[in-house]
């Protein structure tokens, strides 16, 4: 809908635009596992739309392993669509992404390369062209963001999040098995250590291959 000013006739001011709002110059890069699946971001690099390549190393830990008998979480599908991630300074949005990690509660290490559709990277555009029309007094997002979801077995669930701050799916993947293991070899087959609660709930309810 256009709107139009009674004197003129012309278009005006659009209430939702975030074109005035603040933002940052930089994209987010977040990474999480679903609850339990601990693990470890060895590395990860960017490829953005105009081919420069960016890489980044010691990532961090992913997944929750807090664990009670009565806790009403599981480690089927994903309850945590955020994650934890720093902004990719110097680069514009997307191309490819890659991503190796350390899957502790199998254990084994992954790595693969993800393509970034069109599609998403518009996502990425309008998530801060934008104010929520929920909130529209509230400024739009200061900066898109990209979550990588990883999770064992080898699958890549990722999402963007649009201007009222959902998480969009938009791609899930397969990736590889690195046959160097964790830290590629130079850590004499030593992975990121499962917390308490992890290993407890792995104990009692298994990995839930195929939920993700």
């Amino acid at each position: 809908i256009i709107r139009r000013t009674a004197a003129h006739g012309m278009p005006g001011p659009d209430p939702l635009s975030g074109e005035k709002d603040p933002h940052s110059p930089w994209w987010d890069l977040r990474f999480t596992a679903p609850s339990y699946m601990e693990g470890w971001v060895e590395a990860s690099a960017v490829v953005d739309i105009n081919n420069r390549f960016f890489p980044r190393r010691g990532v961090g830990g992913i997944g929750d392993g807090e664990f009670h008998e009565d806790n009403a979480y599981t480690a089927r599908g994903w309850s945590d669509t955020g994650g934890d991630g720093s902004f990719v300074t110097g680069a514009d949005l997307p191309q490819r992404i890659f991503v190796r990690w350390q899957s502790s509660v199998e254990p084994q290490t992954y790595q693969g390369w993800v393509e970034i559709p069109e599609e998403a990277r518009h996502l990425m555009r309008s998530s801060i062209a934008r104010r929520c029309a929920k909130y529209p007094e509230r400024p739009a997002s200061l900066h898109p963001s990209v979550t990588l979801g990883l999770a064992p077995g080898g699958i890549v669930q990722m999402w963007v999040w649009d201007e009222c701050l959902h998480s969009i799916p938009f791609a899930r993947v397969q990736v590889e098995i690195e046959p160097l293991g964790p830290d590629l070899g130079k850590s004499n087959g030593h992975y990121y250590p499962q917390t308490k609660g992890s290993k407890l709930y792995v104990e009692k309810f298994g990995i839930p291959y195929g939920s993700w």
